[in-house]
This record gives structure tokens, C-alpha cells and sequence, in this order.
């Protein structure tokens, strides 16, 4: 295992019944990461975390987290929030988290403090004597959190984080993550929200039918999938500039246009001829770089496509 791969999965696979949910994958996680696992619903995701943590075990496969197997002392340097939430609803806010706490190996008065904390940064200090069924969905989901990174682990996993979250509350999440990550944390995430993938993780896996379909920094996989083209705002008669084989309008909250370049031409060189060309004005030029939302639309559909051709 390399120094900083915290979590090092080799070749696992996991049968339900004649359902493979997981076939074949192979990756790392390296410590001080957000790791993003992303795969349309059913596409493996919830079950490759629960294989790494243990709570399931694979039919083949090894995998090593912090420096080896999974131990009880490894277990409690790891924060786990699963998809479906696991909060006791008919007790107290603040004495359920001190209680999980304890069993995390922190004292009571410990817990109880780090709890108070976490309460007040996540804005339900005045909800800590309140039953869990009290709360609202996304006020329990910020529980959630809260109970998860309690104990100060080194590393967390967590299944769908945003779910149920407002956009304010979402930002506060957010920055709890980041926070976490800047500490040295390490972030194991799964999300359906691809903006969030974009603005926080450093690399990701994208499995589809438990099989690995991207894996890779995010931005490099982003420029794999960019096309022949930029992407310009500004005045000017964009179809004659030299290299440019067709414009078009494109409209996403900011009038812009796309230019399609033949093949022998780069960017660099529409760039310099921008420059030197009149009575033209240049207010944004960017390579046109698809979201990841695309991306995942173009390789799902093309999973699924493939998938019907081996059927036929």
C-alpha cells in the first residue's frame, strides 16, 4: 500500500444471488482527498462503500483501509453516514450524540463538548434538547453529520450528504467538508448533485451496472471529454476569423458563442488572431469543457446502449 492511498480496493466483486451489484473494481483513495463515487441509482455505489467498511464482504476482491484489513481500533478512525439515516428518534438531540460519542472511545465530557460544537456551527444549538422525531428531514440530516465526524476520524464516508438539504443548509455542509479536508481529513463521497462533484472533489470514480466507467481527476476527466471548440462572449465577427468552421448561439444565463474549429487549428492560435483582429471586443474565452453532467449522460447512455446491442 503506497503512503498516502488510505483506501486501496483491488478487483472486488459482490453477488446477490445472480445479480453481480459489483464486478471487478479496482481504485484509491489517497489521504487528504474528496473521493467522489458517482453511477446512476443502482449502479453499485452504496454497496462498494459497505464492502470497503465492512459491513458486507466480497465474494472476491481484497481491499486495505488506513495501512491494512479493517480492524475494530481501524473502524473507530472512520466516520460512516449511510444513505439511510441511523439516528435514535425518541432521544434527545444532545444526549444521543454524547452517547454515540462514548462508543466511539471519547469520554462523556468530551463528547458532550465537541457535540455543543458541532451543534452550534451546524445552527441547532436550540434544538440539542429536542426528540429526533422532532426535527425536520434536513435538520436530522445535519445530526447525521454532526454524528458522523463526532470523533474526529481521520477518514469519512458518506452516502448522499446534500440529500434533503435546503441550499443554505447545503453551503453549510459544504463547508464542513471542506473544513474537514483542510484539517487532513480524508472524504469518500457520493452524490447525485454533479455541481457539487465539480467544486469539491479531487478525483472520482464513475461505475455504472458495479462496472468502473471514468476514474480520474476531475478536471482531466473533464478535458477528455472537451470537444473541438471555445467558447466566447464579446462583439465581433466570430465566423471569419481564420480556423473557425461554424458558430453557434448558445444561451445559459449569459449570451455566448460557440466556435467550432477545423482541425488544424488550436485555440492558442484563434486566441492570437482575436488579438490582432478589428473592432473586435473579447470579454470571456474558454475552452469548451462539458459539465460533468453531461458526461455522465453521455456515458450512461452509452452503457446503456452497448448494453442492448451484446442483448440483441
Amino acid at each position: 500500500m503506497t503512503p498516502d492511498a488510505v483506501i486501496r480496493v483491488e478487483h472486488i466483486s459482490k453477488n446477490y444471488g445472480d445479480f453481480r451489484a459489483v464486478d471487478g473494481l479496482t481504485f484509491d483513495v489517497y489521504k487528504g482527498e474528496i473521493f467522489a463515487m458517482l453511477g446512476p441509482n443502482g449502479s453499485g455505489k452504496t454497496t462498494t462503500m459497505r464492502v470497503i467498511l465492512d459491513i458486507l464482504k466480497p465474494d472476491t476482491g481484497r481491499i486495505a483501509v488506513l495501512g491494512g484489513p479493517l480492524t475494530d481500533a481501524t473502524k473507530e478512525r472512520i466516520g460512516y453516514l449511510p444513505e439511510e439515516r441511523g439516528l435514535y428518534r425518541n432521544v434527545r438531540v444532545l444526549d444521543m450524540m454524547v452517547y454515540l460519542g462514548t462508543l466511539k472511545g471519547m469520554s462523556t465530557s468530551e463528547a458532550r463538548k465537541r457535540s455543543a460544537e458541532l451543534l452550534e456551527r451546524l445552527d441547532l444549538a436550540d434544538s440539542s434538547k429536542k426528540k429526533v422525531s422532532e426535527l425536520s428531514k434536513g435538520m436530522q440530516q445535519k445530526v447525521q453529520f454532526a454524528v458522523t465526524v463526532l470523533h474526529q476520524p481521520e477518514l469519512i464516508i458518506v452516502d448522499e450528504p446534500f440529500s434533503g438539504l435546503d441550499p443554505v443548509n447545503s453551503l453549510v455542509l459544504k463547508d464542513l467538508l471542506l473544513d474537514f479536508k483542510a484539517r487532513g481529513g480524508t472524504i469518500v463521497m457520493s452524490t447525485h448533485q454533479m455541481y457539487q462533484v465539480e467544486e469539491m472533489a479531487d478525483r472520482l470514480l464513475m461505475i455504472d451496472r458495479g462496472q468502473q466507467k471514468l476514474y480520474g481527476p476531475v478536471e482531466e476527466i473533464r478535458r477528455q471529454y472537451a470537444i473541438h471548440a471555445i467558447i466566447v462572449e464579446g462583439q465581433g465577427n466570430w465566423a471569419a476569423l481564420p480556423g473557425v468552421e461554424r458558430v453557434e448561439h448558445i444561451e445559459n444565463g449569459r449570451r455566448a458563442e460557440m466556435l467550432y474549429l477545423r482541425a488544424n487549428m488550436t485555440p492558442d492560435q484563434v486566441l492570437a488572431a482575436i488579438a490582432t483582429s478589428p473592432n473586435t471586443n473579447i470579454e470571456r474565452f474558454e475552452l469548451a469543457v462539458p459539465s460533468l453532467n453531461d458526461i455522465f449522460i453521455r456515458v450512461v447512455e452509452g452503457s446503456a446502449h452497448e448494453q442492448n446491442m451484446a442483448g440483441r
